[in-house]
Protein backbone atom coordinates (compact mmCIF):
# COMPACT_ATOMS: atom_id res chain seq x y z
CA UNK A 1 0.00 0.00 0.00
CA UNK A 2 1.33 3.32 -0.98
CA UNK A 3 2.14 5.83 1.76
CA UNK A 4 -0.93 8.70 0.14
CA UNK A 5 -3.38 5.66 -0.04
CA UNK A 6 -2.53 4.74 3.54
CA UNK A 7 -2.56 8.23 4.72
CA UNK A 8 -5.68 9.14 3.30
CA UNK A 9 -7.55 5.47 5.40
CA UNK A 10 -5.87 7.12 8.16
CA UNK A 11 -7.51 10.94 7.56
CA UNK A 12 -10.83 8.80 6.83
CA UNK A 13 -10.90 6.98 10.08
CA UNK A 14 -10.39 9.41 12.40
CA UNK A 15 -12.81 11.72 10.49
CA UNK A 16 -15.97 9.11 11.28
CA UNK A 17 -14.42 8.43 14.56
CA UNK A 18 -16.64 10.82 15.93
CA UNK A 19 -13.97 13.50 17.47
CA UNK A 20 -13.84 16.90 16.41
CA UNK A 21 -10.81 17.07 14.03
CA UNK A 22 -8.99 19.81 13.12
CA UNK A 23 -6.23 20.27 10.71
CA UNK A 24 -3.33 20.99 13.44
CA UNK A 25 -5.02 17.49 15.46
CA UNK A 26 -5.21 15.71 12.07
CA UNK A 27 -1.32 16.65 11.14
CA UNK A 28 -1.00 15.70 14.75
CA UNK A 29 -2.06 11.92 14.14
CA UNK A 30 -1.26 11.26 10.99
CA UNK A 31 2.73 13.10 11.87
CA UNK A 32 2.82 15.16 8.31
CA UNK A 33 2.57 18.92 8.26
CA UNK A 34 -0.55 21.02 8.14
CA UNK A 35 0.38 21.66 4.30
CA UNK A 36 -0.19 17.79 3.79
CA UNK A 37 -3.35 17.30 5.62
CA UNK A 38 -4.67 20.52 3.65
CA UNK A 39 -3.55 18.79 0.16
CA UNK A 40 -4.84 15.39 1.16
CA UNK A 41 -8.22 16.63 1.81
CA UNK A 42 -8.71 18.77 -0.94
CA UNK A 43 -7.47 15.70 -2.87
CA UNK A 44 -10.40 13.67 -1.13
CA UNK A 45 -13.31 16.40 -2.63
CA UNK A 46 -11.46 16.53 -5.83
CA UNK A 47 -10.85 13.39 -6.81
CA UNK A 48 -13.47 11.16 -5.22
CA UNK A 49 -15.87 13.73 -4.48
CA UNK A 50 -16.07 13.40 -0.76
CA UNK A 51 -18.86 15.14 0.45
CA UNK A 52 -16.35 17.04 3.19
CA UNK A 53 -17.24 20.06 4.93
CA UNK A 54 -15.86 21.89 7.93
CA UNK A 55 -18.03 23.45 10.50
CA UNK A 56 -15.92 25.30 14.11
CA UNK A 57 -18.36 22.58 16.36
CA UNK A 58 -17.84 19.49 14.65
CA UNK A 59 -14.14 19.80 12.82
CA UNK A 60 -14.56 18.03 9.64
CA UNK A 61 -16.97 15.66 8.97
CA UNK A 62 -18.87 14.03 5.85
CA UNK A 63 -22.16 15.11 5.02
CA UNK A 64 -23.03 11.95 3.85
CA UNK A 65 -22.26 9.45 5.79
CA UNK A 66 -22.78 6.72 3.72
CA UNK A 67 -19.65 7.68 1.08
CA UNK A 68 -16.60 5.82 1.01
CA UNK A 69 -13.70 6.19 -0.60
CA UNK A 70 -13.59 4.23 -3.78
CA UNK A 71 -12.46 0.77 -3.45
CA UNK A 72 -9.68 -1.42 -5.60
CA UNK A 73 -11.80 -3.77 -7.10
CA UNK A 74 -9.80 -6.82 -9.40
CA UNK A 75 -10.98 -9.62 -11.53
CA UNK A 76 -10.06 -12.69 -11.61
CA UNK A 77 -7.88 -12.56 -13.60
CA UNK A 78 -6.19 -9.74 -12.80
CA UNK A 79 -5.23 -10.93 -9.46
CA UNK A 80 -4.01 -14.63 -10.77
CA UNK A 81 -1.73 -12.34 -12.95
CA UNK A 82 -0.43 -10.25 -9.33
CA UNK A 83 -0.39 -13.59 -7.94
CA UNK A 84 2.04 -14.94 -10.41
CA UNK A 85 4.48 -12.09 -10.18
CA UNK A 86 4.59 -12.51 -6.48
CA UNK A 87 5.94 -15.72 -7.10
CA UNK A 88 8.15 -15.13 -9.61
CA UNK A 89 9.63 -12.11 -7.73
CA UNK A 90 10.06 -14.66 -4.88
CA UNK A 91 11.73 -17.15 -6.51
CA UNK A 92 14.77 -13.97 -6.51
CA UNK A 93 15.20 -14.30 -3.30
CA UNK A 94 17.25 -11.24 -2.68
CA UNK A 95 14.31 -9.00 -4.20
CA UNK A 96 14.05 -5.76 -1.88
CA UNK A 97 10.21 -5.86 -2.26
CA UNK A 98 8.82 -9.49 -1.84
CA UNK A 99 7.61 -8.92 1.24
CA UNK A 100 5.09 -6.44 0.48
CA UNK A 101 4.37 -6.99 -2.80
CA UNK A 102 3.24 -10.39 -0.94
CA UNK A 103 1.13 -8.95 1.67
CA UNK A 104 -0.59 -5.85 -1.03
CA UNK A 105 -1.84 -9.31 -3.00
CA UNK A 106 -3.08 -10.68 0.39
CA UNK A 107 -4.99 -7.54 1.19
CA UNK A 108 -6.31 -7.64 -2.50
CA UNK A 109 -7.06 -10.60 -2.30
CA UNK A 110 -9.80 -10.58 0.36
CA UNK A 111 -11.80 -8.88 -1.77
CA UNK A 112 -13.21 -12.48 -4.44
CA UNK A 113 -15.02 -15.18 -2.93
CA UNK A 114 -12.76 -17.55 -0.47
CA UNK A 115 -13.52 -20.91 -2.87
CA UNK A 116 -11.91 -18.89 -5.95
CA UNK A 117 -8.69 -17.67 -3.45
CA UNK A 118 -8.19 -20.84 -2.55
CA UNK A 119 -8.03 -21.95 -6.36
CA UNK A 120 -5.77 -19.16 -7.45
CA UNK A 121 -3.55 -20.43 -4.46
CA UNK A 122 -3.33 -23.76 -5.68
CA UNK A 123 -2.81 -23.27 -9.33
CA UNK A 124 0.25 -21.02 -8.33
CA UNK A 125 1.65 -23.29 -5.77
CA UNK A 126 1.37 -26.11 -7.61
CA UNK A 127 1.06 -25.96 -11.61
CA UNK A 128 3.18 -22.55 -12.24
CA UNK A 129 6.48 -22.93 -11.08
CA UNK A 130 9.60 -20.57 -11.31
CA UNK A 131 13.10 -21.53 -10.04
CA UNK A 132 16.52 -19.30 -10.86
CA UNK A 133 20.10 -20.08 -10.37
CA UNK A 134 22.06 -18.76 -8.02
CA UNK A 135 20.83 -17.09 -5.28
CA UNK A 136 21.67 -13.12 -4.27
CA UNK A 137 21.80 -11.63 -0.83
CA UNK A 138 20.64 -8.46 -1.35
CA UNK A 139 20.33 -5.97 1.89
CA UNK A 140 16.92 -4.46 1.50
CA UNK A 141 18.01 -1.72 3.72
CA UNK A 142 20.73 -0.82 1.61
CA UNK A 143 18.52 -0.95 -1.45
CA UNK A 144 16.37 1.21 0.02
CA UNK A 145 18.85 4.23 0.86
CA UNK A 146 20.38 3.60 -2.97
CA UNK A 147 16.63 4.59 -4.00
CA UNK A 148 16.06 6.92 -1.88
CA UNK A 149 19.70 8.35 -3.16
CA UNK A 150 18.75 8.81 -6.32
CA UNK A 151 15.54 10.23 -6.28
CA UNK A 152 17.33 12.81 -4.15
CA UNK A 153 20.34 13.29 -6.13
CA UNK A 154 22.28 12.46 -2.76
CA UNK A 155 26.00 11.25 -2.58
CA UNK A 156 26.49 8.12 -1.19
CA UNK A 157 29.93 7.24 1.34
CA UNK A 158 29.96 2.92 0.69
CA UNK A 159 32.23 -0.12 1.80
CA UNK A 160 32.74 -2.29 -1.47
CA UNK A 161 33.98 -5.88 -2.10
CA UNK A 162 35.29 -6.33 -5.05
CA UNK A 163 35.15 -9.68 -6.02
CA UNK A 164 37.84 -9.85 -9.27
CA UNK A 165 40.33 -8.78 -6.46
CA UNK A 166 38.92 -10.34 -3.65
CA UNK A 167 39.55 -6.60 -2.03
CA UNK A 168 37.24 -4.17 0.43
CA UNK A 169 37.60 -0.59 -0.62
CA UNK A 170 35.66 2.88 0.45
CA UNK A 171 34.22 4.53 -2.72
CA UNK A 172 32.38 7.76 -2.86
CA UNK A 173 29.74 7.59 -5.64
CA UNK A 174 27.17 9.89 -7.23
CA UNK A 175 23.75 7.00 -7.81
CA UNK A 176 22.48 7.50 -11.44
CA UNK A 177 20.20 4.48 -11.42
CA UNK A 178 19.20 1.16 -9.90
CA UNK A 179 19.64 -1.74 -12.74
CA UNK A 180 18.73 -5.02 -12.20
CA UNK A 181 20.65 -7.47 -15.11
CA UNK A 182 18.54 -11.07 -15.64
CA UNK A 183 15.79 -10.61 -12.82
CA UNK A 184 18.71 -11.41 -10.19
CA UNK A 185 22.16 -9.02 -10.37
CA UNK A 186 20.99 -6.16 -8.96
CA UNK A 187 23.52 -3.27 -9.48
CA UNK A 188 23.72 0.34 -9.03
CA UNK A 189 25.61 2.64 -11.90
CA UNK A 190 26.92 6.46 -10.99
CA UNK A 191 29.74 8.32 -11.50
CA UNK A 192 32.63 7.28 -9.07
CA UNK A 193 34.76 9.78 -7.20
CA UNK A 194 37.86 7.76 -7.03
CA UNK A 195 37.68 6.72 -10.75
CA UNK A 196 36.36 9.73 -12.66
CA UNK A 197 34.42 8.06 -14.58
CA UNK A 198 30.72 5.97 -14.68
CA UNK A 199 30.94 2.77 -12.83
CA UNK A 200 28.86 -0.33 -12.10
CA UNK A 201 28.72 -1.84 -8.57
CA UNK A 202 26.99 -5.00 -7.48
CA UNK A 203 24.23 -4.27 -4.63
CA UNK A 204 24.60 -7.27 -3.02
CA UNK A 205 28.44 -6.39 -2.45
CA UNK A 206 27.65 -3.53 -0.79
CA UNK A 207 28.74 -3.88 2.72
CA UNK A 208 28.19 -0.83 4.10
CA UNK A 209 26.37 2.46 3.02
CA UNK A 210 25.75 6.05 4.40
CA UNK A 211 23.66 8.76 2.15
CA UNK A 212 25.94 12.23 2.73
CA UNK A 213 24.44 15.37 2.86
CA UNK A 214 26.47 16.43 -0.27
CA UNK A 215 24.35 16.44 -3.47
CA UNK A 216 25.40 16.36 -7.10
CA UNK A 217 24.34 17.25 -10.24
CA UNK A 218 24.37 14.32 -12.95
CA UNK A 219 26.45 14.67 -15.99
CA UNK A 220 24.14 16.07 -18.81
CA UNK A 221 25.73 13.75 -21.41
CA UNK A 222 25.02 10.70 -19.55
CA UNK A 223 21.61 8.76 -21.39
CA UNK A 224 20.90 5.48 -19.24
CA UNK A 225 19.32 4.15 -22.95
CA UNK A 226 22.57 4.55 -24.18
CA UNK A 227 24.70 3.27 -22.05
CA UNK A 228 23.00 0.29 -21.33
CA UNK A 229 22.61 -0.76 -24.88
CA UNK A 230 26.04 -0.88 -25.81
CA UNK A 231 27.40 -3.54 -22.85
CA UNK A 232 27.44 -6.75 -23.35
CA UNK A 233 26.16 -8.57 -20.00
CA UNK A 234 26.94 -5.94 -17.46
CA UNK A 235 30.71 -4.85 -18.25
CA UNK A 236 31.68 -1.43 -19.12
CA UNK A 237 34.04 0.24 -21.21
CA UNK A 238 35.14 3.60 -22.68
CA UNK A 239 35.57 2.11 -26.06
CA UNK A 240 32.85 0.97 -28.49
CA UNK A 241 34.61 -2.24 -29.63
CA UNK A 242 33.25 -3.96 -32.85
CA UNK A 243 33.29 -7.90 -32.61
CA UNK A 244 32.87 -11.23 -34.83
CA UNK A 245 32.23 -14.84 -33.18
CA UNK A 246 31.64 -17.50 -36.15
CA UNK A 247 29.57 -20.17 -34.58
CA UNK A 248 29.42 -23.79 -35.24
CA UNK A 249 26.54 -25.63 -36.90
CA UNK A 250 25.39 -27.45 -34.01
CA UNK A 251 25.94 -23.99 -31.56
CA UNK A 252 24.06 -21.84 -34.32
CA UNK A 253 20.35 -22.66 -33.15
CA UNK A 254 21.07 -21.56 -30.08
CA UNK A 255 22.55 -18.43 -30.93
CA UNK A 256 19.97 -17.83 -33.37
CA UNK A 257 16.86 -18.18 -31.19
CA UNK A 258 17.88 -14.79 -28.85
CA UNK A 259 18.55 -11.10 -29.53
CA UNK A 260 21.68 -11.05 -27.54
CA UNK A 261 23.09 -7.61 -28.38
CA UNK A 262 20.73 -4.33 -29.86
CA UNK A 263 23.64 -3.79 -32.44
CA UNK A 264 23.86 -7.34 -33.46
CA UNK A 265 23.90 -8.70 -37.15
CA UNK A 266 23.71 -12.32 -37.96
CA UNK A 267 25.67 -13.73 -41.00
CA UNK A 268 24.37 -17.04 -42.17
CA UNK A 269 26.54 -19.58 -44.05
CA UNK A 270 25.66 -22.21 -46.75
CA UNK A 271 27.17 -25.27 -44.00
CA UNK A 272 24.52 -24.07 -41.49
CA UNK A 273 26.75 -22.23 -39.40
CA UNK A 274 26.68 -18.37 -38.13
CA UNK A 275 28.45 -15.33 -37.55
CA UNK A 276 27.11 -12.86 -35.05
CA UNK A 277 28.55 -9.26 -35.19
CA UNK A 278 27.95 -6.14 -32.24
CA UNK A 279 29.62 -3.51 -30.94
CA UNK A 280 30.14 -3.54 -27.05
CA UNK A 281 32.16 -1.65 -24.72
CA UNK A 282 34.28 -4.01 -22.51
CA UNK A 283 35.80 -7.54 -23.60
CA UNK A 284 36.09 -9.43 -20.48
CA UNK A 285 31.91 -10.67 -20.01
CA UNK A 286 32.03 -11.46 -23.71
CA UNK A 287 35.38 -13.63 -23.34
CA UNK A 288 33.76 -15.72 -20.69
CA UNK A 289 30.41 -15.93 -22.38
CA UNK A 290 32.01 -17.15 -25.55
CA UNK A 291 34.07 -19.95 -23.66
CA UNK A 292 31.05 -20.83 -22.39
CA UNK A 293 30.58 -22.52 -26.05
CA UNK A 294 33.74 -24.57 -25.71
CA UNK A 295 35.05 -24.92 -29.35
CA UNK A 296 31.69 -24.35 -31.05
CA UNK A 297 32.56 -20.45 -30.93
CA UNK A 298 35.81 -18.72 -32.59
CA UNK A 299 36.49 -15.45 -31.95
CA UNK A 300 37.14 -13.92 -35.43
CA UNK A 301 37.98 -9.57 -34.63
CA UNK A 302 38.69 -8.27 -32.42
CA UNK A 303 42.87 -9.59 -32.39
CA UNK A 304 42.66 -8.95 -28.71
CA UNK A 305 39.25 -10.75 -27.77
CA UNK A 306 41.00 -13.39 -29.84
CA UNK A 307 44.17 -13.10 -27.67
CA UNK A 308 42.03 -12.91 -24.96
CA UNK A 309 40.13 -16.31 -25.26
CA UNK A 310 43.16 -17.79 -26.51
CA UNK A 311 45.22 -17.54 -23.40
CA UNK A 312 42.49 -18.22 -21.67
CA UNK A 313 42.10 -21.35 -23.51
CA UNK A 314 45.99 -22.48 -23.64
CA UNK A 315 45.55 -21.71 -19.41
CA UNK A 316 43.02 -24.43 -18.93
CA UNK A 317 44.86 -26.77 -21.06
CA UNK A 318 47.63 -26.47 -18.95
CA UNK A 319 45.79 -26.84 -15.68
CA UNK A 320 44.50 -30.31 -16.95
CA UNK A 321 47.62 -31.33 -17.89
CA UNK A 322 48.93 -30.45 -14.84
CA UNK A 323 46.00 -32.27 -13.15
CA UNK A 324 47.08 -35.32 -15.18
CA UNK A 325 50.71 -35.34 -14.33
CA UNK A 326 49.82 -35.18 -10.58
CA UNK A 327 47.79 -38.52 -10.99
Amino acid sequence: MSRHLERLLKLDALIRSGHRQTTALLSEAVEVSERTIRNDLAFMRDRFHAPLEFSKSKGFYYTDTEWRLPSISLSQGELFALTLGARMLAAYSGFAYREELSSAIARLSDRLPEQIRVDLQQVADERILFRVGAETNLDPEIWHQLEEACRCQQTVQMTYYTASRSAISDRKLDPYLLHIYRGTNPYLIGYCHQHQAIRWFRVDRIQQLKILEQSFVQDPTFDAKDHLEMIFQHEVGSIPVNVAIWFDAPTAPYIRERRWHPTQELHEHANGAVTLCMTVRGLNDLKRWILGYGKGAVVKNPPELVEMVRQEAEGILREYRKADSEK
